[in-house]
């Protein structure tokens, strides 16, 4: 399993995910890079997502949907604040309305991810999310989102080795 540490600070309203890969960091940031391997991992295995805009840049955004099993769509957008390649990604982090819109019934918390090599030439990706309130917080969490990371990066290692 690829995620090796989650810490979760109220005080601070964080959750860190740490997670380590046996591959480079260019690699590692392909999977954040290509909207086609993006779609491979991010989301739960029974909710796949399917990228509709990635503009990977500062000021960029991505829109993407994720399918459930009986067919319900949930979906999202991000808005890139920095990248740095292959090292680091800022983004803001949200649910998005049937138009693909930001919703503003729901929060958006901001993300940090950093890839930094490991001994052996593999990759240890953490990401850091912020959220605007400790109720914002503990509401995202009871949707199951600690869950729904570690399902997703749990398909990672499987893409890196195609």
């Amino acid at each position: 399993m690829p995620v090796t540490n989650v810490i979760k600070s109220p005080e601070t309203r964080t959750m860190s995910v740490t997670a380590e890969f046996a591959a480079p960091v260019g690699r590692v940031w392909q999977i954040w890079a290509d909207p086609r391997q993006l779609e491979k991992w991010w989301g739960p295995p029974t909710w796949p997502a399917t990228f509709t805009e990635h503009d990977l840049r500062p000021g960029g955004w991505a829109r993407y949907f994720m399918t459930g099993p009986n067919g319900d769509k949930s979906r999202g957008w991000w808005r890139f604040d920095a990248v740095e390649a292959p090292r680091r990604i800022d983004l803001e982090d949200g649910f998005a309305d049937e138009a693909g819109q930001p919703n503003a019934e729901m929060p958006s918390m901001f993300m940090r991810v950093s890839l930094d090599d490991r001994a052996g030439g593999g990759t240890r990706m953490t990401t850091v999310t912020t959220f605007p309130s400790a109720e914002s917080m503990h509401q995202l969490l009871a949707m199951g989102m600690e869950e729904g990371m570690h399902a997703a990066m749990g398909q990672i290692d499987g893409l890196l080795a195609a």
